[in-house]
């Protein structure tokens, strides 16, 4: 394969939605129990996405305790989400950089 032929893109953005649990140094406001995060994912698969997401957020200190994928961009809109201009440019950036980005974060009291 010379320079000029790349290799298709196999990436695709999957939008994750992941809850985590207090640890030291997790950035958390001081009296949450824990918190929403709302990524988008890069990955070839859903699979991969999840496993570099939590990944990422280990390393972050933080304490991912579950994951729920709501898919590609192209089955979010299958299924009727508003996405908007901004969740899109988001979903662009994870995939233009290959990367995990927290879209939002929603901390948890009791």
């Amino acid at each position: 394969m010379s320079d000029t032929q790349k290799k298709p893109n196999r990436q695709q953005v999957y939008t994750l939605l992941v809850e985590i649990g207090r640890k030291t140094g997790d950035g958390l406001p001081d009296k949450a129990t824990g918190a929403a995060l709302m990524i988008y994912a890069s990955g070839v698969d859903e699979a991969e996405a999840v496993r570099e997401t939590v990944a990422i957020l280990k390393q972050a200190d933080c304490a991912p305790l579950d994951v729920s994928g709501y898919g590609t961009l192209a089955e979010r809109e299958a299924e009727g989400h508003d996405i908007s201009d901004e969740e899109r440019a988001l979903m662009q950036r994870a995939l233009d950089e290959n990367s995990v980005i927290v879209a939002q974060m929603t901390p948890f009291f009791d």
